[in-house]
Parts: C-alpha cells; structure tokens; sequence
C-alpha cells in the first residue's frame, strides 16, 4: 500500500471537498458517483458509506472484489485534484468502522436513512490531476508537442 500525499491527507478531510467514486460494470461500462462520506483511515485505506446494496455502485464494488478490477476515485478541492487508483479490500456491515459511519451518516442526514456497508479500498497510485501538476507533467515528457508555434517566437 502507498502513503497519500499531506496535501491529499488535508482536503480529504475538508468537508467542501468532492470525493468522487468510479467503477465499472461486468461490461467495462463506466459508474461515476459522489461519496462525500469517503474518509482516510487510520492504517492509510479508504473508507465510505454504501447506503444501498441494490445501487449499481455496490454491484460494481461486488464485482471489483471477486475478480480482482480496480477503482478510481478523484478527490478534488478548488485547484487540487487528486486521483486513485485503488483496489476494494473489504465490505464492512458490522464493527467499529461501520458503527462510526453509521453515527456520522445519521447525524448528517438528521437521524434518516441507515447505511448498508463500508467500503474499505486500498490505495495504490495516486496521480496529481491540478492542472498545474498535469502542465508541469506533459510539457516535460513533450516539451515541443503542447507548445503553439506562435509561443515558441517570444
């Protein structure tokens, strides 16, 4: 498993921060959702509250975990955007973890619906997607290639 980044650790945390889920279905059809309940952990995995186990999502991750399909997930706060590429580890739907979830989603939607599970995914690539780390990134690979004729004159 691989360490995120503090600045990754810090907008994780952040409560305007959009933290964004992305599997696929038996097909390779993309499923992009928001998971604002996603949260680091302690021992450095992924956490978020699953609250239906019909939703497409829940299926994917099922499916991601027996055949061994990796995930992404973008977190991304003003001009930091952060993707991982990450590996379901586990589905939680009782413990510790999954008591904490449930608490913090009841409180947050005012005593409302319960949540099914826990997802708990590993990190393993983490890949800076600001477009400044991604101009940085592409103009040193191709330094002639996202340069205009017109910029190479000044």
């Amino acid at each position: 498993m691989i360490t995120l980044p503090e600045e990754l650790k810090n907008i994780l945390e952040k409560k305007e921060t959009v933290k964004i889920l992305g599997t696929s279905d038996k097909n390779g059809v993309p499923h992009v959702v928001l998971k604002d309940s996603m949260k680091l952990l302690d021992d450095g995995t992924l956490a978020y509250a699953e609250e239906f186990d019909s939703s497409k999502t829940s299926s994917n991750m099922v499916r991601s975990i027996w055949f061994d399909k990796l995930i992404s997930v973008n977190i991304a706060n003003g001009d930091t955007s952060y993707q991982i590429t990450g590996k379901p580890l586990r589905c939680l739907i009782t413990g510790k973890i999954f008591q904490q979830f449930l608490m913090s989603e009841r409180k947050r939607d005012g005593g409302g619906p319960d949540i099914q599970a826990v997802w708990i995914i590993e990190p393993l690539e983490i890949k800076n997607q600001s477009r400044k780390a991604r101009r940085d990134e592409e103009t040193k690979k191709y330094p002639l290639y996202n340069t205009h004729l017109d910029m190479l004159k000044k």
